[in-house]
Formats: structure tokens, C-alpha cells, sequence
């Protein structure tokens, strides 16, 4: 569509935008790319502008100017996101908040920052007060706040804390409607579901307040199994140790650290299938006592690494999560992946089950997680992709033995199975975007007034009708 360019660059005057086709390009992307089907259908997209906000008057300028000239905005962060949720579909303005860094304060338990604040840059001010994030992803030394908050799930952390999904996990936000005069609305509690995970499709966030940890210095601990489903097994299980304080715990099947994991690479022996452990200095003894007790083979130990050695290697959390797959991708460009969920109680059977099934070509990386309360498995298999056919193929066999997969070759809410937008988030996003100019074409329900939104499918954000807690 033709939008009035022209019009919206007066109204904006004093604002910084972006018209050069290449940069605007390049503003218009995020990580897509780890999906074969979403590079087919999306490479060509692009904004037709790019208008950069530095505070929170200024968000509000553009979207009343967008919303009076009926140009269509997609909000963006630093773009890390991995399935779309910041391409403009419909054109328009790529509105990019990275520039809204404020950290606003910090207290006993809880932090409140700008949507385009960094999260390494937010622990980064809360550790003088021994205090830190409970959750971040893989992503942590490049991601907003903000957009971990509207793309996001949760990540590092989720061991203890659950995910974004679980109340408690953001205190508050503050968002910024799509209308000629925007309003400005404080949500809390509940009403965060709201505007979580929704690829910012019912309002711009400008502050998020999250809560804190006690901060730690955490050990770094690669385990070793001979066998796969022995590591899932000594994952789980370490999970369950309530007594040893756990930030991350993931399992990656060989040969996939051994070909990926370059810089640790001689602290990885063939054929071992590995557990990233990361686990606080007070549990020490206990975990390796636990280990031993299981077998597990110690083969890298932060502690026990020296400080030359150190400074070559990433942090353990950039083997884990969605960096699993970045890892990959850089050395094999053919490499794709699934989200999955593997359902207590049963998750171990399942991970077992599918990977002695499919283990060649969707060789196995779990991320153990607390989800409503128990201690399971997300998946995050990569893929050995040949053909999108192909690609259908595994996750519906997947599905078929009780595996949901959270489809990242979707950029919909609905069909990526990530969020349910329901009678209740429908009439928010009436309220919050009435003429449907946020992030156009990624809510389904949005522009298809019969969608089915409940069907019986299993998403991650649940819809927001009927959570009184009954059963």
C-alpha cells in the first residue's frame, strides 16, 4: 500500500528517520532467517520508514501522527527475535525503541527500565546491589527488555523461575495505545498477559518492572553421559533439587557440541552427551556430590579454568537456548529447528521416545524448565532440514505422540501456537488498536472474524478469558 510519507516525515519533525532502501531493509529484520519457510516468505518485506524514538514523548508523536495518517507500525527492539515478530508486514513505519534505555529505578526486589534498556545493561546496574534478572535469554548481551517482554518466553533462569507466562514473573507495564491521542495504560498483574508475547499487535511498551534475584557469580558446568537418555534423566533430576539454586539446565545430544561448540570443543569428547549446568557457588559440594552419585563425567568446570583460558569462551548460556541453533547455523546453513514441549509427566519417555525415532535427523536439545510448578522439558531439536514437506512431516509426528510444538516456521501468534487470542485479547487490542495498525498480519483472529481460536491445541500464553484459577 501507498502511505502519505511525506505527511507523516512533517508531523515528525525533530525526529530521527530512516528512508535509505538499505538501512531501512536491515531495520526491517529480525532472526527469521533460522526458518527456511519464513526466508522464502519474508525476504522481500520491508518498511517504507524507519523512525527512531529516544523517549517516551517521542513514541507517543509517532503513533498519534501514524494513527491520524492510518500508517501501519511495527515496533522493534534490537531484533533478536527468531520467527517474524518484528517484520512490517504491511509496510509503514518500523518504529524502533532502542533508544529508550533509561534504567528509571531499582529497588528491593524489582526493577523498572525503558523498553529499549539492554538486560545485560540492566543487571549490569542491579549487581551492585547483589541483585539480578531471574530470567533472560540466550540473547542476554544484545536483547531489549522490551522486546524479550513482547517476543519472548523466558529462558535462562526458567529452572527456577518458570517463564514469562507464570504470574509473578513481570510486575508491571507501562503501554502506549495506537490511536490519534494515544493513552498511556499501566498493567499489572493479570493484565500483563496481555501484552506479553504479542509482538507488540496491542500496544507499544515503553516501561517494563520486573522483579530481582540474589545475584551470584555462577559456576560454569559441563557433565558428560555415554548415554542420552542418562543425561536427560540426570537433568530432571537435578531440576528436582529444590536445595541447589539452578540457572540453567540443558541437554544437547552428541554429536552436536562436538561439531557446533568450536572454542569448547577440547573439553568435549566424542560421543559424550552433554548437560549445561549452571548452578550457584553455595551448591557446590552438593552438585558434585549429585553428579557423582549419578556418574556423570565433569568436563568443564568454570572454577577450574584459568583466567587466559576463560577469556576465549562464551558464557555457557550462549550454548543454550535458540544460541544452540545460531551455533549451528553459522557452520551449517541447511540446519533448522522446533520449539516443542514435552508434558510432565512424561517427558522423559518422550524425549527418549522421539529421539531414538528421529535422533539422525533431529538430533535432541532439552531445556529443562519449572512449567505450572513441575519440573519438565522444553525442546529445541535442530533440524537436518531437506524440504518444507519434510519439515511438516516431523511435527506432525511429533504431535502425533504427544509432543506440542510451538511452530517457529509460523509468524502468526496462533499458528506458531505461542499465544491464544481469545474473545477477551481481542477486545483489548479493539480498545488498545481499534483501527488495527500495530504489527498488522500477525494476529489471525484479528482479521479473520470466524477464526476458531478455540480449538483444542495447546499454546504457551494461554487466552485471557475464564482464568479465575477454577478448574
Amino acid at each position: 500500500m501507498a502511505y502519505d510519507i511525506a505527511a507523516l516525515k512533517a508531523r515528525l519533525d525533530g525526529i530521527r528517520l530512516e528512508e535509505n532502501p538499505a538501512l531501512v531493509r536491515q531495520r526491517s529484520r529480525d532472526f527469521y532467517w533460522y526458518s527456511p519457510t519464513l526466508k522464502r516468505q519474508l525476504d522481500t518485506v520491508t518498511a517504507d520508514i524507519v523512525a527512531f524514538a529516544t523517549t517516551q514523548d517521542e513514541v507517543l508523536t509517532i503513533l498519534a501522527a501514524c494513527a491520524e495518517l492510518a500508517i501501519p507500525v511495527t515496533p522493534r527492539g534490537a531484533g533478536t527475535g527468531n520467527y517474524g515478530q518484528a517484520m512490517p508486514l504491511a509496510g509503514g513505519v518500523v518504529l524502533d525503541l532502542s533508544g529508550l534505555t533509561r534504567i528509571v529505578e531499582i529497588a528491593h526486589g524489582r526493577v523498572r527500565a525503558e523498553a529499549g534498556a539492554i538486560i545485560a545493561d540492566i543487571d549490569a546496574a542491579c549487581r551492585p546491589g547483589g541483585q539480578e534478572l531471574r530470567l533472560h535469554p540466550s540473547t542476554y548481551r544484545t536483547a531489549s527488555i522490551g522486546g524479550f517482554i513482547a517476543g519472548g518466553s523466558g529462558g535462562v533462569g526458567s529452572i527456577t523461575w518458570g517463564g514469562l507466562r507464570d504470574l509473578g514473573n513481570i510486575i508491571g507495564l507501562k503501554v502506549a495505545t495506537m490511536e490519534p491521542q494515544p493513552r498511556i495504560l499501566a498493567l499489572s498483574g493479570e493484565e500483563v498477559q496481555k501484552v506479553a508475547h504479542a509482538y507488540g499487535t496491542n500496544g507499544i511498551i515503553l516501561e517494563v518492572e520486573m522483579p530481582l534475584a540474589p545475584a551470584f557469580e555462577w559456576i560454569e558446568a559441563i557433565i558428560g553421559f555415554d548415554d542420552f537418555a542418562r543425561a536427560a534423566a540426570y537433568a530432571n533430576a537435578l531440576g528436582e533439587q529444590d536445595a541447589m539454586l539452578k540457572k540453567l539446565l540443558s541437554v544437547i545430544a552428541a554429536p552436536l557440541p562436538q561439531t557446533y561448540f568450536a572454542r569448547h570443543r577440547p573439553y568435549l569428547p566424542a560421543g559424550q552427551h552433554i548437560v549445561l549446568v549452571m548452578v550457584a557457588p553455595i551448591a557446590r559440594a552438593a552438585f558434585d556430590s549429585f553428579t557423582a552419585r549419578w556418574g556423570g563425567r565433569l568436563l568443564f568446570d568454570s572454577d577450574a579454568v584459568g583466567t587466559e583460558d576463560a577469556k576465549g569462551l562464551p558464557p555457557l548460556y550462549e550454548l543454550s537456548w535458540n544460541h544452540t541453533t545460531l551455533r549451528a547455523l553459522r557452520l551449517d546453513p541447511a540446519i533448522t529447528y522446533l520449539q516443542t514441549l514435552y508434558p510432565f509427566p512424561n517427558q522423559l519417555d518422550l524425549a527418549a521416545r522421539i529421539h531414538a525415532e528421529l535422533g539422525d535427523e533431529v538430533p535432541a536439545h532439552l531445556e529443562f524448565v519449572r512449567f505450572d510448578g513441575k519440573v519438565t522439558c522444553f525442546g529445541l531439536p535442530l533440524v537436518r532440514f531437506s524440504t518444507e514437506e519434510r519439515l511438516e512431516a516431523i511435527i506432525a509426528r511429533h504431535e502425533a505422540i504427544g509432543i506440542p510444538v510451538f511452530n517457529p516456521h509460523r509468524y502468526t501468534l496462533e499458528e506458531g501456537g505461542m499465544k491464544q487470542t481469545d474473545a477477551a485479547q481481542l477486545a483489548f487490542k479493539r480498545a488498545a488498536d481499534p483501527a488495527g495498525l500495530l504489527n498488522p498480519g500477525k494476529m489471525i483472529a484479528w482479521d479473520q472474524p470466524d477464526f476458531d481460536f478455540g480449538a483444542g491445541r495447546t499454546y504457551l500464553f494461554a487466552g485471557l478469558a475464564g482464568k479465575d484459577g477454577a478448574p
